[in-house]
C-alpha cells in the first residue's frame, strides 16, 4: 500500500496543507487550532475557521468550528468539527493519477491553561473518502475509510512580544502524522511574523516544509494568517507552498 499526505490545518491561527502522493491522508487539517490568549475576549464560546493551502502537486480547502461551552478563555471541555476537500497527484506505475479527497472529523478534547501557555488535546472520529482518476485498483486508499485521529496543540507567549506554537496530529487511516512548529515576533502591534517548519508523512511518504508566517492579523472581527515557503518530499518533488487562513470568534 502507498499512502500520500494532504494536510490542511490552522497553524497559529493559520493553515498548513500539503497534498502528496497516492491517496492523501488528507488533512491533519484545521485540527490544530491554538487559541491565542492575547486575542480572545472573555465569554466567547465558538471559533469558526476556514483555510486554503496549495502547492504544485495539489491543494486543500477546509472549514469548521471549535466549541468551548465554558468559554474559549477558560480551561475545560472543547469539541472540534471539520470538513474539507482537495486534490493530489501521483503516478500509478507510469500513469499520471489525480486523487480527490473529502474529509470529515468530529473530535472532543480538553483545553488546559497554565500561565502564558495554552494546551489543547483531542481525539475522535476521522472519515476520509478518496476517488482516483483514472481509477487505481492497487491503491488501498480508494473508497471511504473511518478511523481515529488524536492530537495536541500548544500555544505559548514566552515574552510580551513573542509566540511559539507546536501542533501534532496522528490518524490511524494510513498511519499518517502532521507536525508544524513556528516562532514569531510581534510586529506593528498587530501581527506575529517569523519562521515555520513542518514535518508530515505516513508509512511510506515524507514531506518537509520551511517558510515564514504572518499570524493573528486582526482586521475587524476577523483574524487572518498567511504562510509561504519551500517544500520537498520523499518522491523527489519540490516547489513552493502558500496558504491563507481566517477565523472568527463568537
Amino acid at each position: 500500500m502507498r499512502w500520500g499526505v494532504c494536510v490542511g490545518g490552522l497553524v497559529l491561527a493559520g493553515l498548513a496543507a500539503t497534498c502528496g502522493d497516492p491517496a492523501s491522508q488528507a488533512f491533519s487539517a484545521n485540527l490544530s487550532l491554538p487559541i491565542t490568549p492575547a486575542a480572545k475576549p472573555q465569554g466567547e464560546r465558538f471559533l469558526f475557521y476556514g483555510s486554503y493551502d496549495g502547492w504544485n502537486a495539489g491543494s486543500f480547502a477546509s472549514g469548521g468550528l471549535l466549541w468551548s461551552p465554558g468559554g474559549l478563555d477558560r480551561e475545560g471541555f472543547v469539541a472540534k468539527l471539520m470538513a474539507g476537500g482537495g486534490t493530489y497527484e501521483y503516478r500509478a506505475g507510469t500513469t499520471p493519477t489525480t486523487g480527490y479527497v473529502a474529509i470529515f472529523d468530529v473530535m472532543p478534547g480538553w483545553h488546559f491553561k497554565r500561565g502564558n501557555i495554552d494546551v489543547t488535546v483531542y481525539g475522535g472520529l476521522d472519515i476520509q473518502s478518496h476517488r482516483l482518476r483514472p481509477d487505481d485498483l492497487n491503491n488501498s486508499a480508494r473508497g471511504t475509510h473511518a478511523g481515529l485521529r488524536v492530537g495536541a496543540d500548544i500555544w505559548a507567549e514566552p515574552t510580551k512580544t513573542t509566540m511559539a506554537s507546536a501542533n501534532v496530529s496522528f490518524a490511524t487511516v494510513g498511519d499518517s502524522y502532521w507536525s508544524p512548529f513556528a516562532y514569531g515576533w510581534r510586529a506593528f502591534e498587530r501581527v506575529y511574523i517569523g519562521p515555520e517548519v513542518h514535518a508530515m508523512g505516513d508509512e511510506t511518504y515524507r514531506q518537509w516544509r520551511i517558510g515564514v508566517h504572518a499570524t493573528a492579523l486582526k482586521v475587524g472581527n476577523y483574524e487572518w494568517s498567511f504562510g509561504a515557503g519551500y517544500v520537498d518530499d520523499s518522491d523527489d518533488r519540490s516547489g513552493l507552498y502558500g496558504r491563507i487562513g481566517v477565523l472568527l470568534r463568537r
